[in-house]
């Protein structure tokens, strides 16, 4: 937004005065309108500092900010993460404090310096077990005090409110031990995964292989991108095998070659042998990559 808006906020910033905006409710604009008062001073630096251009301007417009607290940084999210560490926020550490699944609170990361987090769980803000990966055909549940270090769980959780008990879709790993407590890393969520004929590729997994073809496209940064199964498409996708279709949306680069285009699909070979070998066989047919325009995906959320 602040790339995009910042002639508006700074007119607004000069005038002290707050536009409508979608989803705000007037009654609420009014109440931060009566709190605003004209600074042209700070207008007048905030249109400065855009002109020089956006990396680090988040440091640069607001000096005293020491640290950026995330909800997640883990999965697909990183890839956010690490845009704006490049860019926007270069220079400022990312701290994501807590552990959320199913509507429960349950881990803290106390370790802020860490770029990578890791969650040590509270066994008292709720109860959790652990199914171990990858699952066996009669699984059972282990507790916290079963858990090695190294391994993947499915996470079961007993939420406070409500007792209810859910597998949350999540595999964490655990990472080592804080005293006698368990210290995990979130790895991937069960549910997202594609299978157009039982490969199962997680979608971090997915995002592996997309941030490794993106190293091939020279000049090319990853700003947003989504993956679909052909089927969701229907008719459209035309009369051919089951694939994917892959709409990226980049920046420094306006256009790809076929070749170029085909690197995703040679990746996801090359990391995934079940779905090299459906593409030899031709059950699965080349993913079809699509470049949107920028911020298509902002529009559209």
């Amino acid at each position: 937004a602040l790339r995009s808006q910042w002639p508006q906020l700074a007119q607004e910033l000069a005038l002290g005065r707050l536009s409508p905006q979608p989803g705000l409710p007037e009654g609420l604009r009014g109440q931060l309108q009566a709190l605003l008062t004209p600074d042209a001073a700070r207008a007048a630096e905030l249109r400065a500092e855009c002109a020089r251009g956006f990396e680090g301007i988040v440091r640069r417009l607001w000096p005293q900010l020491e640290v950026v607290v995330v909800g997640s940084a883990h999965g697909t999210e990183r890839i956010y993460c690490d845009a704006l560490r490049q860019a926007d926020c270069q220079g400022l550490p990312f701290y994501c404090p807590f552990y959320q699944a199913v509507g429960a609170l349950l881990g803290m990361n106390l370790w802020p310096e860490q770029s990578l987090p890791q969650f040590l769980l509270c066994p008292d803000w709720a109860f959790c077990e652990f199914l171990p990966c990858p699952a066996e055909e009669e699984p059972q549940t282990v507790l916290l005090d079963e858990l090695w270090e190294g391994r993947e769980y499915g996470l079961v959780v007993t939420a406070q409110l409500g007792e209810y008990r859910c597998c949350a879709g999540e595999v964490l790993r655990v990472t080592g031990f804080h005293k006698q407590c368990p210290l995990v890393e979130p790895v991937r969520r069960e549910s997202q995964t594609l299978n157009v004929r039982g490969e199962n590729i997680p979608e971090e997994r997915f995002c592996q292989s997309l941030c490794r073809a993106l190293g091939m496209w020279p000049g090319a940064r990853l700003i947003d991108y989504v993956c679909v199964e052909s089927s969701l498409l229907g008719d459209s996708s035309g009369p051919c095998a089951p694939h994917y279709e892959v709409f990226v949306e980049l920046q420094g680069l306006r256009d790809l070659s076929e070749g170029q285009r085909y690197k995703l699909d040679q990746c996801l070979q090359e990391d995934f042998p079940v779905y090299k070998s459906f593409r030899f066989k031709g059950s699965i047919g080349p993913l079809r990559l699509h470049l949107v325009g920028a911020g298509a995906f902002t529009r559209l959320r």
